[in-house]
């Protein structure tokens, strides 16, 4: 790791009487890191086998709709455990907690759920042996209206927070790299 290094920093700067301690609670916090990334894989495992042993279940015993729902939905948690370990591997690399990999997973989770949403009332209002849906399955604003509404603001807003972080990071590091030639 870093700390290895002759040039290691401490999160923040201190004299020599807490440099003793400032070490030990930096070698605590990386336990810690360790210990949630080694949760988060056996968390990717128990999903990742959820999901195989659910789509086996579901190929001959549910409609098209129900599995592509089922994996759409085990697919995409699948993809946010995986993020929130990388986020976890690039805290203890960069020692600074890294905003990016957060509004990824934010958008993806919220994306998700809209998505899964909107599958499931599309399941709900098709009846397989008509072609009118049933009324108590119909769309209403008082429930799925009011969570697409702020699963879409959470989406738009996320998106708008990742592109303002990308163009003024990247245009802080184009200068520091300007500066340092």
């Amino acid at each position: 790791m870093a700390r290895k290094d002759p040039g290691y920093a401490l999160k923040s700067p201190r004299g020599r009487p807490h440099n003793f301690a400032a070490r030990i609670f930096d070698y605590i916090e990386d336990g810690i890191y360790i210990v949630v990334a080694a949760l988060l894989v056996v968390a990717g495992v128990v999903v990742l086998w959820n999901a195989v042993v659910q789509l086996i279940q579901d190929v001959g015993h549910t409609g098209l709709s129900q599995l592509v729902i089922n994996v759409l939905d085990n697919g995409l948690l699948l993809f946010i455990v995986a993020e929130l370990l990388h986020t976890v591997r690039a805290t203890i690399q960069e020692r600074t907690l890294v905003v990016e990999p957060f509004l990824i997973v934010g958008l993806i989770a919220g994306v998700r759920r809209l998505l899964v949403l909107t599958a499931q009332l599309a399941a709900q209002n098709t009846n397989p042996g008509s072609n009118q849906t049933s009324p108590a399955s119909q769309f209403t604003w008082a429930h799925q209206g009011i969570e697409m509404t702020v699963l879409l603001g959470l989406i738009l807003g996320m998106t708008i927070a990742l592109v303002l972080y990308h163009r003024y990071h990247g245009r802080a590091s184009l200068e520091d790299e300007s500066v340092d030639r």
